[in-house]
């Protein structure tokens, strides 16, 4: 990249013959060549990049055929992230604290891990009711759910359930930075994916909930029919049956069975939400 030290710059271009910016006249002022560039107007047509007016307080920066000018000293750096090339962070002067106290509340998520017929989508509404009733937000981010739009283009096989997991994990980040408690009720079945989605967040923010039912409690259940199907051989891969779950080593909460029985949604949420009071997210 070439960098020339060149202040604030009027740019003049023109669409169809006429011009639509003025240059202001400044002493010894330098002009930067730039190659051809066009910029796309309002009303659809494009004009073309002529001149750059700089002095000292600003930079042009030329790479790969493109021109920047930022002003000051420390210009934005230019990143390259996954495969998008030349990418700055545009920050916002209203933050995750300002919206934390608007919510009187602190964004996290509330990962809820376990076998299919756990219990998780039951907890995840339940502690919804719950928090809303005390007035706090939250969101749902449901396993079967996000396959109806964002994820609808994923299988289940091993790499999908990986990107399913990845395409989660950056939407519950954005709640958390709304200020918003997610709830993230999926089976997550592998361990590195859940802590994938945990290193996006600051300390604490994640709160990995894990429903301890054994197997063989859920396939009773099977409120949906799938253990049946995928005992039939009608579904492969499918979680606990011919593909593993890998359950939580250091996870925040277990909710294991009392006995045969397992505690009601009610009180399982009671247990999610005295774990929030204690750690302070329920306040700003």
């Amino acid at each position: 990249m070439v960098a020339f030290k060149t202040v604030h710059p009027p740019i003049s271009c023109s669409s169809s013959g006429s011009q639509c910016g003025q240059l202001v006249p400044v002493p010894k002022i330098g002009f930067v060549k730039l190659p051809s560039l066009s910029l796309r107007l309002n009303g659809g047509s494009y004009a073309r990049l002529s001149l750059i007016q700089a002095t000292e307080e600003s930079t042009v920066a030329m790479t790969n055929d493109r021109a920047a000018v930022f002003s000051g000293e420390n210009p934005p750096q230019m990143v390259t992230n996954g495969t998008a090339g030349n990418i700055v962070w545009h920050k916002s002067s209203v933050g995750k604290v300002h919206r934390q106290e608007l919510l009187q509340q602190k964004g996290c998520v509330i990962w809820i891990t376990g076998l299919s017929g756990s219990g998780k989508s039951t907890l995840a509404c339940a502690l919804c009711q719950a928090l809303y009733s005390r007035g706090k937000l939250t969101y749902i981010l449901d396993g079967d759910n996000v396959r109806h739009g964002l994820n609808r283009d994923l299988t289940f096989k091993s790499e999908d359930r990986a990107e399913n997991i990845r395409r989660i994990g950056e939407v519950a980040k954005l709640f958390v930075d709304a200020g918003v408690i997610c709830i993230a009720s999926v089976i997550s079945p592998y361990r590195r994916d859940r802590d994938a989605c945990r290193a996006l967040l600051p300390e604490g923010d994640f709160i990995e909930v894990f429903m301890d039912v054994p197997i063989e409690i859920c396939e009773a259940r099977d409120p949906k029919g799938l253990y049946k199907l995928a005992r039939a051989g009608k579904i492969k891969g499918f979680t606990g049956v011919d593909d593993p779950y890998e359950p939580p080593l250091n996870c925040e909460l277990a909710l294991p069975p009392k006995g045969n029985s397992c505690a009601s949604p009610s009180e399982m949420a009671e247990t999610v939400i005295s774990y929030l009071e204690e750690k302070g997210y329920l306040q700003a």
